[in-house]
């Protein structure tokens, strides 16, 4: 992961990317940058692992990576790959506290879920 992204990572470009695009980007997507945001806000966790996260992240929000981000369907796939690839070097942080916020906020924006993208994203990880 080239911790050059992490430049473009903030709270607030991250909010208003996900407020932009969260429909286009799918509930799978949208739940890989959830448990990776809230993994970051956890305070025990250490600066190499919120670095990680940061470029991650920070490529999520840059909007010229890899697949431009609004090219229908697969758009959002090099995020995807990136967010698996961060969330699998981090997975030993995501704590069940941390699944519960990231699907109780994907509940609130998306309505009902399809709990088999979330499992099918979750074994990728684990």
């Amino acid at each position: 992961m080239k911790n050059e992204y992490s430049k473009y990572y903030s709270e607030k470009s991250l909010w208003e990317k996900i407020k932009k695009f969260s429909k286009s980007a799918g509930s799978k997507v949208v739940y890989g940058v959830l448990l990776l945001f809230y993994v970051m806000k956890d305070k025990s966790v250490g600066v190499k692992t919120k670095l990680t996260i940061a470029a991650a992240l920070g490529y999520f929000i840059l909007p010229t990576d890899g697949i431009f981000d609004l090219t229908p369907i697969i758009g959002y796939s090099d995020d995807l790959g990136v967010l698996i690839f961060a969330l699998s070097q981090i997975s030993a942080n995501i704590t069940p506290e941390v699944k519960e916020k990231a699907r109780n906020k994907l509940a609130e924006w998306f309505g009902e879920i399809d709990e088999n993208e979330l499992l099918e994203l979750e074994n990728k990880i684990f």
